[in-house]
């Protein structure tokens, strides 16, 4: 069952996440490694391999706030990491989509490091605490890039299916 495994405010600045003076690192497959490098613990936490995929960071409302650089949504991806808040910076959502990183607007939530969290259809079910909230839904072709893993990966399977409709 996914963990808590960090829990962050409001106005979480996507510098916070992904520092700007990494951003001559852009590859998805370099930028996870600078994933929160300001919280030392955490970052090495991470990079270590302590931290298992589907791990859950739970932020308050405006989370990727600041600029619109990928790689803040790239290095979360990177780790498999599942973001919760009450809100999200538009930007970083749109780009939480096209990299397929999991993301659940849920402006309740309330969980603490160290909970078990569920995703279920519609909610979220702090299993530590018994406690539900809702998850506000995406747009379906929002969600449905997210399921596919990314705006790439959505394209290539619409590519296929509309080659073999034919």
């Amino acid at each position: 069952m996914p963990r808590v495994v960090l829990k962050l405010g409001d106005d979480v600045s996507t510098d916070a996440i992904y520092p700007g003076r990494f951003m001559a690192t852009v590859l998805p497959t370099e930028t996870p490694q600078y994933c929160f490098a300001d919280l030392p613990d955490f970052n090495k936490r991470l990079n270590g391999g302590e931290i298992p995929e589907g791990s859950v960071i739970v932020a308050g409302d405006n989370f990727g706030c600041g600029s619109s650089r990928e790689q803040a949504a790239s290095t979360l991806k990177g780790h498999e990491l599942v973001v919760a808040a009450k809100g999200f910076a538009r930007i970083f959502l749109q780009n939480s989509a096209n990299l397929g990183l999991r993301t659940a607007i849920c402006p309740s939530l309330e969980a603490s490091e160290g909970d078990e969290l569920e995703f279920e259809a519609g909610r979220v079910v702090n299993r530590t605490t018994g406690r539900m909230f809702d998850i506000v839904p995406l747009p379906k072709a929002r969600q449905d890039i997210i399921d596919a893993g990314g705006l790439i990966a959505y394209a290539r399977k619409r590519l296929v299916e509309t080659k073999t409709k034919r």
